[in-house]
């Protein structure tokens, strides 16, 4: 009999800046469940990507005069090297523009188009380019998108529509006779009323602008990206031998993209006659002082940053220990460090290396192991099974901790003690089913406890006897930090109002810092600042139009120099910027850039850097 199959997908993600925490966050939660449903042997496909066919995307290459294929071919790329760094385990990283991609979204296209679900009409409304959604007025926050909180634009343009409101009914009674559709359970209502009150037929092509898939039945004509990127799923089971994945077991979504995947994304799949996926379910956001970390917002921790403060597998766990799957949480250094130090560290890494280390001289003597019957197996893997992860870590530190009890009162280490090997392989045998039950949570380490304690990770593996062998003193899983040293280490990085050098040279903007051994990777360049204007709300930052030459072209960058230069200052003043940097939003203003500037020891005085008045500008700094 062939495995029982399990699909997981992601949403792919805009190659417009680095990948974040936020990204992070659902690619993990299905490297979790990829993991965990392999460990039992199921035939496994994760499926995680990146969506370039948005315009938002198109304006950033132009906005940076780089050849749009060249600029997703670097961006896709960052995300692929991110997921490594994470350990994520994908089985296909798809892209929009993959030609089998295209060829799928044409194919369902034309299907719904010959069925009469699609026709020409003109839409007039506001849209969101940042999250590439439409929206009403009464959306609207103060005439902003309700997620980015940015300014929303009204168009008014011919567009085919899909026949969304055809599909009302159907819908609803999906959500009725199949209640595991939409999960959480919290989420669902929303979406039940939303649908109830009003379904209108859905704006699906733009005027074709030169870039994205065009529409099979009218060439001037480029495709919604939401139409396009929702397909994506499907796409990758349409490759021989992957037909057998579909439909997915769970798409896995941000709460702010629900809507798209449990009502968009199932009528189009009622209108081309395709099976649904069993469940959609959509997790929260992680926040800074409760603002949702976004990057499109500069609210970022980035993948890098994020390992940084106590590596991969305790960035992994914090963050599915901390706040259940379903709900925001807000991140901070201390917390997580918390959970490295006093769960990690002290809890599983203690025992570890007592054990083994006591193993290694006493050896192990194979008997009943009667303490892992204290381990709540079932209850765990139903946690798992019901995206609830952080009961199950929760269940799994619980029997840690009676198994640190355990060697307490047994007392292996004294003279007195007898049936020490036989204390020792208990615990031994216990730790094995530890380290599996934690594998898809902290691949890393349960890999090294593996091997240090001679068992394979398979769900099977928990309840075979440990095989007796020679064990080793463990090296040391977590080292503990002191975390204040550690903040105090982030805040200079991240303020820059806290450096201690006597004077130096730095890129200045809004809440951003660059370090000094970063330098040689950036790209310096000469600009000429050709326009200045206050930002409203900003006591400190000025809107700068920066002319970078032909081939560069303007662009804009928010600088904090207010308090140091007048308008007339700056106006016509040759600089140097940093042009290679991930834009970021400032007070609702994309900056695209950082300038660089001297400042003086008691950091009272910024003086920015200008070249001689005869360099080219675009010219590139060494």
């Amino acid at each position: 009999m062939a495995n029982k199959k399990f699909y997981v997908t992601t949403p792919i993600f805009y190659p417009t800046a680095e990948p974040h925490i936020g990204t992070a966050y659902t690619v993990i939660a299905a490297d979790i469940l990829a993991r965990w449903n392999s460990i039992q042997n199921k035939d496994v496909f994760f499926l995680t990507g990146t969506d370039e066919n948005a315009k938002k995307v198109f304006q950033a290459a132009q906005e940076r005069r780089i050849p749009i294929k060249e600029f997703v071919d670097k961006l896709s790329q960052d995300f692929k090297e991110a997921w490594k760094k994470l350990n994520i385990s994908y089985n296909r990283f798809i892209r929009t523009t993959d030609k089998d991609h295209e060829k799928t979204v044409q194919n369902l296209l034309n299907i719904t188009y010959k069925k009469g679900d699609i026709y020409l009409g003109k839409y007039e409304g506001y849209y969101c380019i940042a999250c590439e959604a439409y929206y009403t007025e009464k959306d609207l926050i103060n005439g902003c998108c309700p997620t980015h909180q940015t300014k929303a634009e009204l168009i008014k343009e011919e567009s085919y529509f899909f026949k969304l409101s055809k599909y009302q009914k159907k819908l609803l009674d999906l959500y009725k006779k199949n209640p595991e559709f939409i999960q959480p359970a919290s989420k669902k209502q929303e979406i039940i009323n939303r649908v109830k009150k009003e379904l209108r037929d859905l704006s699906i092509s733009r005027k074709d602008y030169g870039w994205g898939i065009k529409l099979p039945f009218d060439k001037t004509h480029c495709v919604y990206v939401w139409y396009d990127a929702l397909t994506n799923y499907y796409t990758a089971t349409r490759e021989k031998g992957k037909e057998k994945y579909w439909p997915a077991d769970v798409h896995l979504v941000g709460k702010d993209i629900l809507w798209f995947h449990s009502v968009i994304w199932p009528a189009i799949l009622f209108s081309v006659g395709i099976k649904l996926p069993k469940t959609v379910y959509a997790h929260g956001w992680w926040t800074f002082n409760n603002e949702k970390i976004s990057k499109s917002r500069g609210k970022v921790i980035n993948v890098d940053e994020l390992i940084s403060i106590a590596g991969v597998d305790s960035a992994r766990y914090f963050l599915f220990r901390e706040t259940p799957f379903g709900e925001d949480g807000d991140f901070s250094t201390e917390a997580l460090i918390n959970r490295h130090n006093n769960e990690l560290a002290n809890k599983l890494g203690n025992l570890i290396s007592r054990v083994s280390t006591l193993a290694e001289t006493h050896g192990l003597k194979k008997t009943q192991n009667k303490l892992i019957k204290k381990l709540k197996i079932k209850e765990i893997q139903n946690y798992i099974d019901n995206y609830q992860f952080d009961k199950a870590l929760s269940e799994i530190f619980a029997f840690i901790d009676k198994c640190n009890l355990f060697i307490q009162d047994k007392k292996p280490w004294e003279n007195a003690t007898k049936n020490k090997s036989e204390i020792l392989y208990e615990l031994a045998d216990s730790i094995k089913a530890i380290a599996i039950l934690l594998y898809p949570f902290t691949p890393q380490t349960s890999e090294k406890i593996a091997k240090q304690f001679h068992f394979n990770i398979t769900f099977k593996e928990i309840s075979k006897p440990l095989t007796i062998s020679k064990i080793k003193k463990s090296e040391i899983l977590f080292r503990k930090i002191d975390i204040k040293n550690k903040t105090e280490e982030k805040n200079k990085k991240d303020n820059i109002n806290k450096s201690s050098l006597s004077s130096r040279i730095e890129g200045i903007a809004a809440m951003n810092t660059i370090n000094y051994n970063e330098w040689e990777k950036l790209d310096l360049r000469v600009g000429q600042i050709i326009k200045v204007e206050d930002i409203e709300g900003a006591d400190k930052l000025y809107k700068l139009e920066i002319d970078l030459g032909k081939q560069l072209g303007k662009r804009t960058v928010c600088a904090g120099i207010k308090q140091h230069y007048k308008k007339d200052q700056l106006k016509n003043k040759k600089v140097i910027i940093f042009a290679n940097l991930a834009p970021r939003m400032i007070k609702g203003i994309e900056s695209k850039g950082m300038l660089l500037a001297a400042v003086n020891e008691n950091e009272s005085k910024i003086i920015l850097i200008s070249p001689e008045k005869d360099i080219e500008l675009g010219s590139k700094i060494r």
